[in-house]
């Protein structure tokens, strides 16, 4: 069995995912719940986490922005059209 020291799992809509250690941004997590997000420019996410670390353990990631993964850490990715 390989160990996973550099890796925490976390779950995007339920589903968990190991992730290394470290950040995560929105198109990466996006990406993890619609694999084809890139092929399609034109619709936005909302990307709501908790469980994330102690300066921020709750929040909104939007386009451009990272956050420090935790091992737990939740995200919920939700449609919401075009701007």
């Amino acid at each position: 069995m390989s160990e996973h020291k550099n890796e925490v799992t976390i779950y995007v809509e339920g589903i968990p995912h190991e992730w290394p250690k470290g950040e995560i941004g929105y198109a990466q997590v996006v990406t993890l719940e619609v694999p084809d997000y890139a092929q399609h420019p034109n619709i936005t996410y909302s990307v709501k986490y908790k469980g994330g670390p102690e300066e921020n353990p709750e929040g909104i990631l939007s386009p451009g922005t990272e956050v420090e993964v935790k091992n737990g850490m939740e995200f919920t990715v939700s449609e919401t059209g075009q701007s």
